[in-house]
């Protein structure tokens, strides 16, 4: 899957506006991806780029500001593709959820720049950014979510809240491996699954125990008794 087109488009002809449209979001995109810094974007730079006057980007971009917002909701478009194409074919609801989250991780570290900028940078609650979060990738991880509740896999709660908590450590593995790579994750695929997973299936256990459950008690409820693991032969 990629963002941006292998050849350059040519110039858009006169009236071709949705044409237009795209070729300016494309333009700035690949400036994110090449220069990997939100300041080396400009109007001027993207007008360059698409070989356009300035103008004809505020005739659809009110300020650069705006801009960057149109290619961050495209980006999260992108990355509900790559959610739902890896939900295809999965065993189980939470096998689903686990595979939405690895997919997530890997459709961030392989454009830092742009997840940074989409993930990272204050907007406001009314901004492309937040609506395109809200009616897809995140939508679908909530839709997950409220799957497991209504089968019973997880307790009945506010899908939204806990489908956040779980975005929140895919969100976390993301940055850490964005912002230090030379950390020893050792293979970044695995080390992301196996956080998942823990994330995904504690969500179960909690859900078991209450919120509000002790380690110990949650050790207690694993093994039997509280404070070891001698018997479970961990």
């Amino acid at each position: 899957m990629t963002l941006t087109p292998e050849v350059r488009r040519r110039r858009a002809p006169r009236g071709s506006g949705e044409q237009l449209h795209d070729e300016i979001l494309d333009a700035a995109t690949e400036l994110l991806l090449e220069t990997g810094d939100a300041k080396a974007v400009s109007i001027r730079s993207v007008a360059q780029r698409v070989g356009v006057t300035p103008p004809s980007i505020y005739l659809h971009y009110a300020d650069k500001d705006a801009l960057l917002d149109a290619v961050c909701a495209r980006y999260f478009e992108k990355l509900d593709e790559a959610m739902q194409d890896a939900a295809i074919d999965q065993p189980t609801t939470l096998d689903v959820l686990r595979a939405q989250g690895l997919a997530y991780v890997r459709f961030a570290t392989a454009t830092p720049e742009l997840y940074r900028i989409a993930t990272m940078c204050q907007g406001t609650p009314d901004s492309d950014v937040d609506a395109a979060l809200a009616s897809s990738a995140f939508a679908h991880m909530r839709d997950s979510v409220q799957t497991l509740m209504d089968e019973g896999i997880y307790a009945q709660d506010d899908p939204t809240a806990v489908a956040l908590q779980l975005w929140s450590a895919g969100h976390g593995i993301a940055a850490l491996i964005i912002a230090k790579p030379y950390l020893p994750f050792g293979d970044v695929d695995a080390f992301a699954d196996r956080v998942l997973r823990a994330v995904c299936c504690g969500q179960i256990v909690g859900g078991i125990l209450g919120a509000d459950a002790t380690p110990a008690q949650t050790l207690e409820w694993l093994f039997g008794h509280p404070g070891t693991r001698q018997d479970s032969g961990v």
